[in-house]
């Protein structure tokens, strides 16, 4: 191991305290490969994921609390660490939670100076789509849309991941209804504010052989391309130890994508199990994947991880003011220099053939729930979700929305009356593609909604409004000039984007796979209460 203290830099500029910007060219997308802007010559990516405190699947290494470390907002840090960045020949990190209130200006731009790119996922620890209890509703609407607005500024960004391993196997196939939504929205919404340079939005994947061809055809599949991922990201680890380009499964990986329509590339990758240990890892398959083998297929790809935590998967270690290099970190220094970097094609001369995929059928073998077919899970409105709930008369009283699980319970015990008709505009069936028009709300904004249907639906009857004490009636005033039309627009049983349709016939069908209330129906399902999450 070598220990180095940051002030030793490998290039004295890097060590001044403020530095010039580069302005590296903006990275940009035709077909299936990345290019450079400015000269149009292919970009293949050498990453490293550069976060502390994240697994990973993107969860939190220390559940116990709310908080992330923001990387890009350590200035000291970031300038300690990319020497060592360099001198494992890198030109882009991955970081997995960023903070769009703190200021990245001195991070990103010693980064922009250093020839790195940025790719960050729109999530953190705490606030993203999560796979048994998929929303996208207007708290990630504004999470997500905050941080594109806080890095967009930076030509060195390439763009963003709009979930990562959220559909991990085939019990929670339907997030990727609201994935896909996401990847919309915030398509949509980078679309429309003008910015400088191209920015992607992708999906990052785990390598489950159950989901991943379906996950894969799913977000490029379709009509529309402003429904469809710019990139895709494939987080695999199947190289391990000594092996080969046939026996680790990377040649079958390379030929099922060799028709992507999109850039395709490692969003992770460093096996640590065989032999076990970060220390371990001999790194062949980075020779592999720059090769001729699989370079006209996969763009690069991106080790896991810079820093050692307790998942063993770092290649050093740090201080606030040191970095000790890990057994690993040589060998990938010497695999990426061996593997050089490829030719490719340019921009000018290719002419992409690969066309989208066809959307995969529901199915019950492998399990598959979303719709093949739009429409996808609406787009959050703020506006008429706050205005709606402005307007109910009947409404959980602030201990219930102080408690996951009682707002849990509530959920439940309201959905589960009168065939649950007084959740109709907050439903989501992914399977069928029908969506309530409020079901883009806030899980504190549906149970609201709820608790008044069921209230109205009663014709306001005494006791109708109180469920035990965890609902009260309200005096609402005159409603807002500024919601009159926005409460219009989201009423009607689910009109408007990907809205709901009424139901032919009987009662409708229980099932456990789709309404999105986020957490909360779990909780209570976890202390024995009814499942009524989709009908």
């Amino acid at each position: 191991m070598v220990t180095l203290r940051a002030s030793q830099c490998v290039l004295a500029a890097l060590c001044l305290a403020k530095l010039a910007v580069s302005s590296l060219p903006p990275i940009v997308t035709k077909g299936q490969y990345f290019f450079y802007s400015h000269n149009g010559t292919q970009f293949y990516i050498r990453g490293i994921a550069y976060q502390q405190g994240i697994n990973v699947d993107g969860t939190s290494a220390n559940p116990d609390t709310s908080s992330y470390l923001d990387p890009l907002s350590d200035a000291a840090s970031c300038k300690r660490d990319i020497p060592y960045l360099q001198k494992l020949g890198t030109n882009t990190i991955r970081v997995y939670a960023v903070n769009p209130d703190k200021n990245h200006d001195e991070c990103m731009t010693a980064l922009d100076a250093a020839g790195i790119y940025v790719i960050a996922d729109l999530g953190e620890p705490k606030q993203s789509i999560v796979s048994a209890s998929p929303e996208w509703n207007t708290d990630l609407y504004t999470r997500y849309t905050a941080v594109i607005d806080s890095l967009a500024q930076y030509p060195n960004v390439i763009g963003f991941f709009a979930g990562n391993e959220v559909v991990s196997n085939t019990s929670y196939t339907a997030a990727a209804a609201f994935v896909k939504a996401a990847v919309r929205d915030t398509k949509a919404y980078i679309a429309s504010r003008n910015y400088t340079h191209w920015l992607g939005v992708g999906y990052a994947n785990n390598d489950d052989p159950d989901t991943r061809d379906n996950l894969a055809a799913y977000f490029a599949c379709g009509a529309d391309a402003a429904e469809r991922v710019d990139f895709w990201g494939y987080n695999i680890y199947e190289w391990c130890g000594a092996s080969t380009f046939a026996d680790s499964g990377y040649a079958a990986r390379t030929k099922e994508f060799a028709n992507y329509p999109v850039p395709a590339f490692f969003a992770e990758y460093g096996c640590n199990t065989n032999p076990p240990g970060a220390d371990n890892r001999l790194f062949q398959e980075t020779g592999a994947l720059y090769s001729s083998q699989m370079n006209k297929v996969w763009s690069g790809g991106i080790v896991y991880q810079y820093f050692q935590e307790e998942n063993d998967y770092g290649l050093v270690n740090t201080t606030s003011t040191t970095v000790t290099e890990l057994k690993s970190f040589p060998r990938l220094a010497s695999a990426i220099a061996s593997a050089g970097y490829p030719t490719g094609t340019s921009l000018a001369s290719y002419n992409p053939t690969n066309t989208p995929p066809s959307c995969p059928p529901t199915s019950n073998s492998p399990s598959w729930i979303p719709s093949p077919s739009p429409p996808l899970p609406p787009t959050p409105n703020t506006t008429l979700c706050a205005c709606q709930y402005s307007s109910l008369t009947c409404v959980p009283t602030s201990n219930v929305l102080a408690n996951a699980t009682a707002v849990g319970l509530l959920f439940a015990t309201v959905c589960g009356l009168d065939s649950g008709s007084a959740c109709r505009d907050i439903r989501a069936d992914v399977q069928k593609g029908v969506y309530g028009s409020l079901s883009a709300c806030t899980g504190v904004q549906k149970l609201g909604f709820a608790v008044n249907q069921y209230y109205l639906d009663q014709k306001e009857a005494k006791g109708a409004c109180d469920f035990g004490g965890q609902a009260v009636t309200r005096t609402v005033g005159a409603v807002e000039s500024s919601c009159v039309a926005a409460i219009a627009s989201g009423t009607g049983g689910g009109s408007g984007s990907g809205g709901d349709k009424k139901d032919s016939g009987g009662g409708r069908t229980v099932d456990v796979r789709g309404l999105a209330v986020g957490g909360y129906v779990v909780a209570a399902m976890g202390v024995g209460a009814g499942a009524v999450l989709l009908w």
